[in-house]
């Protein structure tokens, strides 16, 4: 039994998509009560106890408001208790660097060290900007306004989240992967303004970008790691989706081409 944490999320609604096309036996954790799911809250170990019981694996991902490994290590407490044997973690790229004098991804970095010290088998996946973040400036895009470029003219490989699914899902039903760190990246390298252009092709609509460059009002852990980020921490490819699923990553085109009438349906 698999237990999928932010089983509505990004990833986790890709994860479960998988799972049960592959009839692999998975429980969907949430806050809300969901039709077969199970609700918990990382802030309440006794809903934790009840959704980690009988499980074997745990798919980790947590999105506390501010950045803090708190979440994760409630979960890997209450799975340590109920003799889970694994856990896939959803990191970030980066953590664990150094910049500007403070540690890009801190919190990551102490929920990966609780998850090791556990004595848990563990995998980390590290992906760089999802693709699907652009489906945030839905309503700007339509109206012709100008979405916010974070990270200037520095490059990411950009990873279509279809593919960080994936490889959690590899890592979850095969030994495979135990006791690996994955830096989960597309096939090339992009600036904001060309992922931009991409999708102004795509959509045939023009898509506007504006440079921010004060990020002072984000939280201390965002500010680190999109500063990271900005300096060109993170223009470098990998090939741990292509060593994880045995074909290429997607690129940032194909997904926007795949999503194109998501865009078009937001409201």
């Amino acid at each position: 039994m698999i237990l999928v944490t932010g089983a509505t999320g990004t990833i986790g609604s890709h994860v479960v998509r998988l799972l049960a096309e592959r009839g692999v036996p998975f429980r969907a954790m949430s806050r809300r009560e969901r039709p077969g799911g199970v609700r918990a809250d990382f802030d309440d170990p006794a809903s934790l106890a009840g959704a980690v019981a009988g499980v074997d694996t745990v798919f980790l991902v947590t999105v506390p408001p501010v950045p803090t490994a708190d979440h994760d290590i409630a979960l890997v407490t209450a799975a340590r208790a109920a003799g889970v044997r694994k856990i896939v973690k959803l990191s970030a790229i980066g953590s664990g660097e150094l910049f500007d004098g403070a540690t890009v991804g801190a919190w990551h970095v102490a929920a990966e060290e609780a998850i090791e010290a556990g004595g848990l088998v563990w995998t980390m996946l590290r992906p760089p900007s999802f693709a699907s973040n652009f489906l945030r400036y839905g309503a700007l895009i339509r109206a012709g306004e100008p979405i916010p470029n974070l990270t200037g003219d520095s490059r990411q490989a950009i990873v279509d989240p279809r593919d960080v699914a994936a490889g959690a899902v590899a890592a979850m039903t095969s030994d495979a992967h135990d006791g690996q760190r994955y830096d989960l990246t597309g096939p090339e390298l992009l600036t904001f303004a060309e992922q931009a252009s991409i999708l102004e092709r795509v959509l045939e609509r023009p898509v506007k970008t504006t440079d921010v460059s004060a990020l002072d009002q984000l939280p201390a852990g965002m500010t680190t790691g999109i500063g990271w980020a900005r300096a060109g921490g993170a223009a470098y490819v990998t090939d741990h989706v292509p060593r994880m699923l045995g074909r290429p990553a997607g690129t940032f085109e194909q997904w926007a081409r795949d999503h194109r009438k998501a865009f078009a349906a937001m409201p």
